[in-house]
C-alpha cells in the first residue's frame, strides 16, 4: 500500500501484477454495487413512472446478483472485498441524491433521474470492461463470466432507460410545460399511478 512519507507526500506504490489489479477492480466494483444497493430504493420512492420503478428494482435485483458473483471470486483468489469506499460512484449516486432533494417529483424529476442513473451506469460498464479484460488476461473465468453477464445486461438497461425517456418521460416532461404557460390545472403532468408516491428523504 501507497504510505506518506515525513513531508506529507504520498509515495508511489510499488507496480501491480495483473492480478493485483483485479482484485483492485473487483473491490471498486463491489463497492460501488453495494452503495447502489442502499441508494436504489430511496430513488424509487421518488420516481414517479410506473416503468422506471420496475426498472430500478431490477437494477437492484441486478446488483445484488453482481455482488455476489464478484464475492465468489474473491473466494477464489483467496481475497476480500476490502474498505476502500469508491469516491468516483460515490460522486455519481450523491448526484441523484441531491436532484431527489431539489426538484418535486413529476415528469422532471424522473427525467433528471434517467440521466444520473445511466452516467452511473455507465461508469459501471467501464468497470466491468475493465474488469473483464483483466480477468481474461490471467485467466479467472468467474470473474470473465460474472463481468460478460453484467455487460450484457447493464448494456440493455442503458438502451431502456434511453427507450422510456423518448417515448415516455420526455413527451410528459413537455406537457407539463405546456400546461404550465396555458396555466392549466394542476400545472403537472401525472404518469401512471404515481402522483401519490412520497419523496425519498435521500
Amino acid at each position: 500500500m501507497a504510505t506518506i512519507s515525513k513531508q506529507g507526500r504520498r509515495q508511489r506504490k510499488e507496480s501491480p501484477e495483473a492480478t493485483e489489479l483485479l482484485v483492485l477492480e473487483l473491490q471498486a466494483i463491489h463497492n460501488a454495487e453495494s452503495q447502489l444497493a442502499r441508494v436504489v430504493p430511496r430513488l424509487s420512492k421518488a420516481i414517479e413512472s410506473e416503468k422506471l420503478g420496475q426498472m430500478m428494482d431490477e437494477r437492484l435485483e441486478e446488483g445484488e446478483r453482481i455482488i455476489k458473483e464478484i464475492e465468489g471470486v474473491f473466494d477464489e483468489l483467496e481475497e476480500s472485498p476490502g474498505r476502500r469506499r469508491n469516491v468516483a460512484a460515490e460522486g455519481l449516486i450523491n448526484d441523484a441524491r441531491e436532484h431527489v432533494q431539489e426538484i418535486e417529483a413529476g415528469p422532471s424529476l424522473d427525467a433528471v433521474l434517467i440521466g444520473s442513473i445511466q452516467k452511473t451506469e455507465h461508469y459501471c460498464i467501464a468497470a466491468w470492461g475493465t474488469a473483464r479484460a483483466l480477468g481474461e488476461a490471467v485467466g479467472q473465468k468467474t470473474a470473465v463470466q460474472a463481468m460478460d453477464r453484467a455487460l450484457k445486461e447493464g448494456g440493455k438497461f442503458d438502451e431502456r432507460l434511453t427507450a422510456l425517456a423518448v417515448k415516455e418521460i420526455t413527451p410528459a416532461l413537455l406537457a407539463q410545460g405546456s400546461e404550465a404557460e396555458e396555466g392549466g390545472e394542476g400545472g403537472r403532468g401525472r404518469q401512471g399511478s404515481g402522483g401519490s408516491k412520497r419523496r425519498a428523504s435521500a
